[in-house]
Order: structure tokens, then sequence, then C-alpha cells
């Protein structure tokens, strides 16, 4: 590891301190969602600019704004790279944060704020990166992309999905991405690390159970009650496990893992999310029924929060009809199919290139996402998405449980790690 930080490094962490003092949170909720995204997106324009970039500043809505710049490759006939990061963030409780949200102090070797980790360290990564390569002349192998968009955490509606959707010529050529959630280090024997890929990311799909019954007077119980039948069938999907599916993406994690000297028994705080990878999960989420307590409502409903695995679409509702029993209406809602992208690509080579300079004990390790990330729609475009924000973490520290929570933080000098392997990804993709 270098001993000395870079001016790279120390304007990547000058820039991603700077974002995070941006206050660009995104309620969902138009009506409390301020300007804070076009105001990181106009930093953003301001940096790019003033090393000669040409950018452009995509703004569907007022206050909503993305920024995308390209820069160009040696190889023209080399498909182009998109390397992206969202803008906006979560919410914050400030009364359960122990310093200033939107303060980006460092306390002990650790840079607190939100967007820390999700994923304005990535934003100022790209963005110091993005300077550099055009100030010293760094042509890269691939044309580069560089996208900053909105709206990420409401679905990106009015941030990547609208530009794919509207302004699709922005992303022309390109044939892969490059962004979260990923790249993050897990202990391996003998002080070394695995670093997970994010080559795949469930779908999000979510459904309406139904019971119908007859409406009665809550003293004379009926053999049909709605609310009892959708509590049954709720319960039933609570307790259930989908089987485990032996995508690619978990074969080529097994094998890799396994090979670095991983034992998947003992993954510690990484099991959670390594384990909703491996199988369809459904969770409820909203129950509806009646409005008088003695009244018995002649329907009851309970929605749920369904992910899928690859290609597993049609054997989900095949699983969930007969899970409910055919008494129980199912009607289906927003659909967004899951990605798989190859484990073999030489973009993957790549990053084990890249951490390896930095870490020669490093294993760079594929995984599915049970998540989603914008990847989903640029892959509409047919761009491959892989999650990858290099971090090398202390042994114990849990890079995915900062995501969304209070005192969200990051070391620093993970940071600096983050920011010279992804200047080598992105010159030598």
């Amino acid at each position: 590891m270098a001993s000395v930080v870079s001016p790279l490094e120390a304007e990547a962490l000058e820039f991603i301190r700077a974002l995070i003092r941006i206050d660009s949170v995104n309620t969902g909720e138009a009506a409390t969602i301020g300007d804070g995204e076009t105001r990181a997106a106009l930093f953003v324009k301001e940096r790019l600019e003033e090393v000669g970039y040409e950018t452009v500043l995509v703004e569907p809505r007022p206050g909503r704004a993305s920024l995308i710049a390209r820069l160009a490759g040696a190889d023209p006939d080399a498909g182009a790279l998109v390397a992206h990061a969202h803008l906006d963030v979560v919410p914050v409780e400030a009364e359960n944060w122990s310093y200033p949200p939107f303060g980006a102090e460092i306390h002990d070797g650790m840079l607190y704020g939100r967007g820390a980790v999700d994923m304005k360290d990535f934003a100022g990564m790209l963005l110091a990166i993005a300077r550099a390569f055009r100030s010293e002349g760094v042509v890269p192998r691939r044309d580069l992309i560089f996208a900053f968009f909105a709206d990420e955490e409401a679905g990106g509606v009015w941030g990547a999905r609208w530009i794919v959707e509207n302004r699709p010529e922005l992303f022309a050529g390109a044939t892969e991405a490059l962004s979260e959630v990923g790249g993050f280090s897990l202990p391996l024997p003998d002080d070394r690390r695995a670093y997970l890929v994010a080559t795949a990311e469930k779908g999000v799909t979510w459904a309406t159970l139904t019971a119908r019954g007859h409406a009665a007077h809550g003293s004379l119980p009926t053999a049909d009650n709605a609310v009892v039948r959708v509590a049954q069938a709720v319960a039933a999907v609570g307790a259930h496990r989908f089987p485990v599916v032996r995508t690619a993406t978990l074969e080529r994690f097994l094998d890799l893992y396994a090979r670095a000297g991983g034992d998947v028994d003992d993954l510690g705080f990484a099991a959670s999310l390594l384990d909703a990878g491996t199988r369809t999960t459904a969770s409820p989420t909203v129950l509806q029924a009646g409005g008088k307590t003695n009244v018995i409502p002649s329907s009851a409903s309970a929605r749920l929060d369904i992910r899928v695995l690859p290609g597993q679409d049609d054997a989900l509702r095949a699983q969930l009809a007969e899970l409910v029993g055919p008494d129980i209406e199912i009607a289906w809602g927003r659909e967004v199919r899951a990605i798989e992208s190859p484990v073999d690509a030489r973009l993957v080579g790549i990053l084990q290139g890249a951490v390896s300079a930095e870490d020669p004990g490093g294993t760079v390790v594929p995984y599915l996402l049970p998540a989603s990330t914008d990847n989903k729609h640029l892959a509409r475009l047919g761009i491959r998405g892989y999650g990858f924000v290099p971090l090398r973490v202390p042994a114990d520290f849990d890079v995915f449980g900062q995501f969304h929570t209070a005192d969200e933080h990051v070391p620093v000098d993970a940071l600096h790690f983050g920011t010279r392997v992804t200047a080598r990804i992105l010159r030598d993709a």
C-alpha cells in the first residue's frame, strides 16, 4: 500500500467531502426534494470543464440533474465503458448520528457522512480521475463515459432511467458499465482479502395477495373471513424458503472463494448478503383490510416485495401460486428483470489486475447483488453492468452494513486505495 498520499488521492478525498456537504437527499416524494442533485451535478460540471471536458447536463425536472462527459480512448473499435455514480442519498435522522451527516468530518481515520459509501465516495473518485486523465494527457484503452446520475435511490425515474429512455445517444457505443455495489474486501486466511464484484443483480417484482369473503358483523364469525385467509397466506410466504439456484455467478463465487482459501460457512457479517443471492426472496410489507373493529371485511390484501434470481421469473409465479393456494388472488405489479453479466469477461480480469497491483494477495470474486443499481437501466441498452467500488477495509469492517444507516462512514485509507485501483481499471479497461 502507498505510504504517501498522492495528489490524485488527495483531490479525490477533497471532492468526496465536498459532495457529502451538498445535501442531496432523495425522499422519493417530489414535494420534499430540493435542488441538491442539481447543485451536486453543477459541482461536477464546473470541475470537469475546468480541465477541458465537454459536458451534458440533463435536468428533466428542476433540481433533478445528471451530468455526462466522455473521454476518447485509444481504440475506437473497443466498446465504451460507462463509469457511473449517483449523486442522491437517502434521508437522515440527524439525532441518531454522532457527527453531522453532511459535515464530512474525519475522526480517527474515518470519514463520516451520508454518501460516504453510498455513493459519493465513488463519485469523488471518478471526478478526480477524470480530471487527472485529461490534465495529464492519459489516453485510456477505450472511450470512458463518466456519468453522475440523479434519483438512483428512488428507482432512477428522473436519472438513469429517464436518460436511457430519452437520451440514449449519450451512451452510444457503450458495452459495459462499472458502478456499485461491490469492490469492498472480505477477509481470507493469512491476512489476504477477497474483493466482491457484482456480476448479477436480482430482479424486483411486486405482488398483491387478495382474499375475498363475505362481509359480516364482528359478532358473527364467518368461515371465509378474508383477514384470516390473507394472514394465513402471508404466514406461509414468510415461512417459505425458495430453493437455492446455482447461477453462473454463484458457481464462480463458490469456485474462486474456495480456491482462495475462503470458507463459505464462516462468512461472518457477509453471510446474509451472499445467502440472499442464492435464492429468490419474498417479503410481506403491507397489509390492508377492514376499517371498523366490529365489521368483518369482504376482502383483505397483502403486498409483497419479491427479489428474483436471473431466469427464475416463471418459476417464481408457479411457486407463489402453489404456496398461497387457489383461493388467494395474485395481482402482479412492478417488474424489473434481473441482470447477469459474464463472469469471465475481460473487464473482470482487469479488475483482478488492478487489485493485485495494490494488494498482491487480493482475489476478485463474483457475487450476485440482492438489490438494484442503475446498471439495470443501462442494461436496456445492451450495456453489461458490474458493481465494483474498490475499498480495502479492516477484516471486521462491514461496508454493506454502512448503506442507509446512521453514522455512515468509511476508512480514509480505503478511499485512497479505491482511487488508485479505479484509476488503473479505467486506464486499462
